[in-house]
């Protein structure tokens, strides 16, 4: 005889600890997004349309096994990253070089949609700390957020260039300076909600622009890798460092970590004799 004592509701937070590994993944994810994307779309030459299409149900499948799993998992999680910043960037280049939509109006409907997610959310479940993510809604309302804001730091990105010139190189200093802006602003006691949203919106274009730099030809200022083997270095090191998380548990709390294993335990039948 057997029993067991699964709560089919009990989840735990869904999202890693915010740490030093969190964001470097994060600015990794980004510059994947910018030359995967590129890549596939141009070196390939699978067009905005199919390379979409691709990614897009590639994204919904992991999805699908991110919203089945009741903890955090690095591999899933980073993976629905890396692909939802792919997804994020196409969203943007259909309607910039698909449609004609120009970047000042994407980035202002992105904007509008990522405020109209935020009030929703918000009013819905009173919290937008990501420390928090503990139901499937809560959830949902996070992978939409983060979407959005890797459709809307691309078309910030791409028309920042477009008003500057600057070269790929340059262009890292701006949000670059921007996210030192947000850290010493959180340093000082602004609230750290608005501020890890903020940072989070502005390493997508740091790190399309990293990618950008990286992948460009030595005669036009970048480091010549181009967009195949700024992929590869940067999928390879995000594999690496998911890798490196996944055995040291730097990104999860001891309070987590019990939680967990608690979680765990009370699913595991226990003999009766």
């Amino acid at each position: 005889m057997t029993t067991t004592t699964t709560s089919p509701l009990r989840m735990l937070n869904k999202v890693p600890e915010v740490t030093v590994y969190f964001w470097i993944i994060k600015i990794l994810c980004t510059t994947v997004g910018e030359s995967f994307a590129d890549y596939v779309n141009e070196t390939l030459g699978f067009g905005l349309g199919r390379t979409t299409l691709v990614f897009s149900v590639a994204l919904i499948a992991v999805l699908l096994v991110q919203f089945r799993l009741r903890a955090y998992v690095p591999s899933v999680y980073w993976l629905a990253v890396v692909l939802i910043s792919v997804v994020g960037t196409l969203l943007t280049d259909n309607l910039t070089d698909g449609v004609g939509v120009p970047l000042a109006v994407s980035t202002a409907v992105f904007a509008a949609v990522l405020a109209a997610v935020f009030a929703l959310w918000y009013a819905r479940e009173r919290t937008l700390s990501i420390h928090s993510i503990v139901t499937t809604p809560r959830e949902a309302y996070y992978w939409v957020t983060v979407l959005v804001t890797f459709a809307l730091g691309t078309a910030v990105g791409d028309w920042t260039l477009e008003l500057t010139g600057w070269s790929a190189g340059a262009s890292v200093l701006l949000p670059l300076a921007l996210i030192a802006a947000v850290l010493a602003a959180w340093r000082l006691g602004v609230g750290p909600v608005l501020c890890f949203w903020l940072a989070y919106i502005l390493t997508r274009p740091l790190g399309a622009n990293i990618g950008d730099f990286l992948a460009s030809a030595r005669d036009e200022g970048g480091a010549g890798l181009g967009t195949l083997g700024t992929s590869v270095v940067f999928l390879g090191t995000i594999l690496a460092v998911v890798v490196y998380l996944s055995v040291t548990h730097k990104d999860r709390t001891e309070r987590a970590l019990r939680a967990e294993r608690e979680l765990v335990d009370v699913e595991v039948p226990d003999p009766v004799s």
